[in-house]
């Protein structure tokens, strides 16, 4: 089902002091901005993301996150189902990618991601 990691993301308060550290001490190149709320960048065929946004909308985030690359999303979404998996946010679509988040048993969160062509 999957297969690489798509990208890992870290939660950030502030965008503007989190480039900073990002760019500017460590060096990484922004790939991809989406609205100065969500930032990429590419590093040896990986990507690491920076963001100030939750699903709920509130700014911040209590941990990091990582998202798995699947080759069929509906399938992998139908697998975690039928496994019993719950998803704590349902499938939904970005202009780039469709992602569902499901809980592992001590609450992380993992994403379940395919990158559109």
């Amino acid at each position: 089902m999957i297969k690489k990691i798509a990208f890992t993301v870290y939660p950030v308060d502030d965008m503007a002091r989190a480039r900073k550290f990002y760019e500017g001490v460590l060096g990484l190149a922004v790939e991809s901005d989406f609205g100065g709320q969500w930032i990429e960048c590419g590093i040896a065929g990986g990507t690491f993301a920076i963001t100030t946004m939750m699903e709920s909308g509130q700014r911040g985030s209590p941990q990091p996150g990582i998202a798995f690359e699947v080759d069929d999303f509906a399938a992998a979404v139908d697998a975690l189902r039928q496994a019993g998996a719950g998803l704590k946010h349902e499938p939904f679509e970005t202009p780039v990618c469709n992602m569902a988040v499901v809980a592992d048993p001590d609450g992380n969160e993992v994403i379940i991601h395919r990158h559109k062509s």
